[in-house]
């Protein structure tokens, strides 16, 4: 009997002709010839506005040949059209399988994997399209758009810049894009001027509008950002990211109630608040005191992004990294592999490791204020480093079994070329700072790779900030985020994915007893914040700098959802804020009571 079981992605088609296909046994395209009438009559249905006649003619197309690249694109494109992104996701992923060539398709999974975060899958593809058109304006927008997501804003201004030269005329989506990037590196004015020209150019514009209004919040001129989400509100009414903007504003200029009601869904329906919207709403509650409804929003949040297709935790995946992580940096083994030696041509990283909302942020903005001290903000390098690895070091293993090539005469000084692609990339980033001779990388989760980033500077000081497990968790949860594998979707698998991550912690303190590892609360930066500064600079080797101490004053723009916080002098209202939601919290409480006694922190009600 035929397997008539429809395939998991939304695409509609059986399994055994979608996720389940075995390519190697597709017809070769010319076999398929005399199936262009179906394909015929599916596009002019979509083109007639008939979305559901497209896809039925296309799924009888791809029933007798599942390979079609033509069909396979017009399925792809009626999924995105109504919001089934995974089913988009994995028939376009097909097209470029089965034809990397195809420029459109790889741009197309770029955008889909860029809208979901998989920053280091969209930069494989985007870099791709390059390959496939490099005097192609869009392919490098494209690769403009994922390194500026990507924290590598002074590649993606390259690429942006290439992007008008290759144009016939100046072009305003990218002047604003460029706009972005540079407000990303810090570069106000410049960001300023270029989002005035591209607003000359095209003032109805409403991303370019509601990107300058955000880069003049950023840079704290909040009656410039208002009157701007004006101009915006001419432009498309009602606009939920205008809303939340605007929300956004208000909420630094401590007009809760005003940013509360804009997050209002009218029983109309004029205004369906997404995921972030509801989040925000959420913070906004919170801060009013009104917790119960503040949980229900970033619980219907969460929801909702799950619904639109955002990815929930990948649990074996974590949970097998994890395992042969602790497989192999073991110190028998660490024992006889090498170490790269410091380079004093280049400023050398500062570590700040933690997980997501630890207060990671607020200790980079505070140590880079010191004159010798520049700010990376989070750097991808660690990560690039464990993907690229095994070509670098020619090994057919993955990481962390690929360093044992280290063991290898033509490989003795593989750690050397490693430690040199970080330094590289660093450098190259713009982040170095003239006559500071150190840099933060406080790329969230670097803790999972304590092992990797000891061999490859040995002497870096590694930084770890610790935050009561329940604050931690509550806001993860309150807001949308995709490291640590997709843990945030939901309150058990942040649980779990923390609970991964401090028991890595501990396994690598315990077999590397060299390691340059200094655990800091946030509660101690918050109340006695001068004896932890000063703590943390000893142990960096720099000499305390009162300046430290007023970080609020540091200009820099912070990437990360803590920008807002750190602009502000300091306070202690995210001290033990879980309390008031503890009774929402039980789900997860359970897998964090353990750690909450292995770090000493009590759970009070």
């Amino acid at each position: 009997m035929a397997d008539l079981t429809p395939c998991p992605c939304g695409s509609g088609l059986r399994q055994l002709r979608c996720c389940a296909l075995d390519l190697a046994a597709l017809s070769p395209p010319e076999a398929t010839a005399l199936l262009a009438p179906l394909l015929t009559q599916a596009e002019a249905a979509l083109a007639a506005g008939d979305l559901a006649g497209a896809e039925n003619q296309t799924r009888h197309l791809l029933e007798l040949a599942p390979g079609h690249e033509e069909g396979l694109m017009l399925l792809h494109r009626t999924s995105r059209q109504q919001g089934r992104l995974p089913a988009a996701e994995a028939l376009i992923r097909r097209v470029v399988t089965l034809n990397p060539n195809n420029f459109w398709a790889t741009n197309e999974l770029t955008l889909l994997l860029l809208s979901r975060g998989a920053l280091a899958e969209a930069e494989l593809h985007a870099r791709n399209a390059i390959r496939i058109a490099p005097q192609n304006a869009q392919a490098h927008n494209l690769m403009g758009l994922v390194l500026t997501e990507a924290n590598r804003p002074l590649i993606g201004e390259y690429h942006y810049r290439r992007v008008l030269e290759l144009a016939e005329e100046e072009e305003p989506i990218t002047l604003a894009n460029l706009a972005w990037n540079l407000k990303n590196q810090g570069r106000i004015a410049e960001s300023r001027a270029l989002y005035q020209r591209s607003l000359a150019l095209r003032p109805d514009v409403l991303q370019t509008v509601l990107g300058y209004a955000k880069m003049e919040e950023a840079d704290r001129d909040f009656p410039r950002a208002l009157a701007l989400l004006d101009e915006a509100e001419t432009l498309l009414p009602n606009s939920p990211s205008m809303q939340l903007t605007r929300a956004t504003v208000l909420s630094r200029l401590k007009r809760h109630d005003e940013a509360l009601a804009i997050l209002h869904e009218p029983e109309d329906g004029r205004l369906r608040l997404g995921p972030a919207e509801l989040s925000e709403k959420g913070r906004l509650l919170d801060q009013l005191g009104r917790h119960d409804e503040a949980f229900a929003c970033f619980a219907q949040g969460k929801a909702l992004a799950l619904e639109l297709g955002a990815r929930p935790y990948m649990a074996e995946a974590a949970a097998d990294m994890a395992a042969r992580l602790k497989s192999f940096f073991i110190a028998r083994r660490l024992a006889i592999l090498p170490r790269a030696e410091p380079r004093a041509d280049l400023p050398q990283p500062v570590f700040i490791v933690g997980f997501p909302r630890s207060g990671t942020t607020l200790l980079e903005q505070t140590l880079s204020v010191h004159p010798r001290i520049s700010a990376g903000d989070e750097l991808p390098y660690i990560n690039d480093i464990t993907q690229i690895m095994p070509r670098l070091l020619a090994s057919p293993l993955a990481y962390p079994e690929a360093l044992a090539e280290l063991w290898m005469g033509d490989h003795r000084d593989g750690l050397a070329e490693l430690r040199d692609h970080y330094l590289t990339r660093a450098a190259k980033s713009g982040i170095f700072r003239e006559g500071a001779d150190l840099f933060t990388d406080k790329m969230p989760l670097n803790e999972t790779h304590l092992g990797l980033i000891h061999l490859l500077f040995p002497q870096a000081p590694i930084i770890h900030l610790l935050r009561h497990p329940l604050d931690v968790l509550l806001s993860v949860y309150s807001n949308h985020l995709t490291h640590g594998y997709f843990c945030a979707a939901q309150l058990e698998t942040i649980a779990r994915h923390y609970a991964l991550t401090i028991d890595l912690v501990a396994h690598y303190r315990a077999q590397i007893p060299a390691l340059r590892y200094l655990p800091l609360r946030y509660e101690d930066m918050v109340g006695a914040q001068e004896q932890t500064i000063r703590q943390a600079l000893a142990f960096i080797g720099v000499a305390f700098d009162p300046r430290c101490l007023s970080f609020e004053k540091n200009t820099r723009y912070a990437r990360t959802a803590s920008y807002a916080q750190v602009t502000e002098k300091l306070y202690d209202r995210s001290k033990y804020r879980y309390k008031p939601y503890l009774k929402h919290l039980q789900p997860a409480l359970e897998i964090l009571r353990p750690l909450c006694e292995r770090l000493g922190y009590e759970i009070e009600g």
